[in-house]
């Protein structure tokens, strides 16, 4: 499965609260999308979050249904510095 960042611009801050996490996660299946880990800024501004999904619409689509906004999509794929030891 492809993986991608999703850059987000959180003009008023994170949006999602621990208790929402499950909805987003819900709502992320129906289109085959997971969530696996974000990233947010210090000042709370920026998120930078990682997916894994059948295609960057899928993740449109998600983000729509969420309520959060998609502002860059950037597939990825995994570099891991410990496996060249």
């Amino acid at each position: 499965m492809p993986r991608y960042i999703v850059e987000r611009i959180l003009e008023d801050g994170w949006p999602v609260s621990g208790d929402d996490c499950r909805g987003v996660l819900q709502r992320n299946t129906d289109e085959g999308v997971t969530w696996i880990q974000s990233y947010v800024s210090e000042d709370g501004t920026t998120a930078f979050c990682l997916y894994e999904a059948p295609t960057p619409e899928a993740i449109r689509k998600t983000g729509a249904r969420n309520s959060l906004p998609v502002d860059r999509i950037t597939q990825v794929r995994v570099l891991d510095p410990y496996f060249y030891r």
